[in-house]
């Protein structure tokens, strides 16, 4: 089987799917692999580093993907890059397919199938695999760096001869991969920690990392594969109103939130970032999803009120070296498990294939994609 993997067009996207630890493994296991000249060079790994392992480095982006029998990405392929595959090809990368419908056509018209990494069932024998969280875990981190970086304060509780500095309040919504990340990255810093998520059951978790959970009262909702269902107006109001008092004394404010195949919720208005101290900084990791906070703008710092607001919207491409390290090995786990003997299995019927699996053979076959779309493809 030929596998290509070629250069990311995303902007700002430093990250690349296989890396020349990843690709070696694959080599051994019968591969090829072809990459387009320079396409890990962002994220620190020269194409000589793939060549010592086998890898077939080419300038030539059309060739790659006119031989590739699969077609390994970190972002979705482009509807240029599809049209070069070969028909009944296949695809992996994160993809939300419920996103970008015009493009799901193109795979139908070229009778390619897609694996969508975002959609990896969060299962104990798929933690591998797990794309998804091995990037929001890298995105928790930095996210409270660049917080950091932005404040006008350290973190630590600091006695000296000319004074007591107290320690930055920091506040976290969202109790998933990414907030847990966080918190843990705060904690060692040395803040104070404080958290909000609409699932009770996180609490256990994030007092184990020595932070404080605030709990609004009337119980919980369910998740879907890690993620919150949406919520209602009345509770999300509720919860609005117990952290009122915590964002106001807040120094750091990182959201996380999100509501799969939905717009991100609301969590802190205009008004909210008015009561919050001059300096104060929010990263807004749900930026790209619509945003938690009413003010933030994608892919923009700015300051409204006083109040620094961080709209970055590819934490994980700013740690490029350690995010590709990971994303290829579960990109190439994925990909191991799939096949057998240079081809797929097309196992419909096994549980991470039937989860992951978007497009086959020009069809919609996810059944949750359906659902979100509500229409034909």
């Amino acid at each position: 089987m030929v596998i290509a993997v070629v250069k990311e067009s995303k902007i700002l996207e430093r990250r690349v799917a296989l890396t020349p630890d990843a690709a070696k493994v694959l080599v051994k296991a019968g591969f090829t692999c072809l990459l387009e000249a320079g396409a890990g060079v962002a994220s620190g790994f020269d194409d000589s580093n793939y060549e010592a392992v086998g890898v077939t480095v080419s300038p030539d982006k059309d060739e790659l993907l006119h031989r590739a029998d699969a077609l390994l990405k970190v972002n979705a392929p482009t509807d240029t890059e599809l049209e070069m595959l070969q028909d009944g090809a296949v695809t992996l990368s994160f993809l939300y397919a419920h996103t970008v419908p015009e493009l799901l056509r193109t795979y139908a018209k070229k009778r390619v199938s897609a694996f969508a990494m975002d959609a990896i069932p969060r299962i104990s024998h798929a933690q591998k695999m797990d794309a998804l969280s091995s990037q929001t875990n890298l995105a928790g981190y930095k996210a409270v760096l660049l917080g950091a970086n932005s404040l006008g304060k350290i973190f630590p509780l600091l006695m000296t001869a000319a004074g007591t500095i107290r320690p930055a309040r920091v506040l976290v919504f969202g109790a998933g991969v990414a907030g847990l990340q966080a918190v843990a990255t705060a904690r060692r810093l040395g803040a104070v920690v404080e958290v909000t998520d609409v699932r009770p059951e996180t609490k256990e978790q994030v007092e184990s990392l020595g932070g404080r959970f605030l709990q609004v009262a009337g119980g919980g909702v369910e998740t879907t594969g890690g993620y919150a269902s949406e919520v209602s107006a009345e509770y999300l109001q509720k919860q609005k109103d117990l952290v009122a008092k915590h964002v106001a004394e807040a120094d750091l404010i990182i959201t996380t939130a999100l509501v799969i195949g939905k717009k991100a919720p609301l969590l802190i208005t205009q008004e909210m970032v008015k009561t919050m101290k001059r300096g104060a900084v929010i990263v807004d990791m749900a930026v790209e999803s619509g945003g938690n906070c009413e003010l933030s703008e994608p892919g923009e710092t700015v300051v409204k009120h006083g109040v620094t607001i961080i709209g970055e919207t590819n934490l994980p491409a700013l740690l490029a070296v350690n995010a590709s390290e990971l994303y290829a090995r579960n990109i190439s786990t994925l990909l191991l498990h799939l096949t057998d003997n240079g081809h797929f299995k097309w196992e419909l019927d096994e549980e991470i294939t039937k989860g992951a699996l978007i497009m086959h053979n020009g069809k919609l076959v996810h059944a949750f994609t359906k659902e979100l779309l509500n229409t034909e493809i």
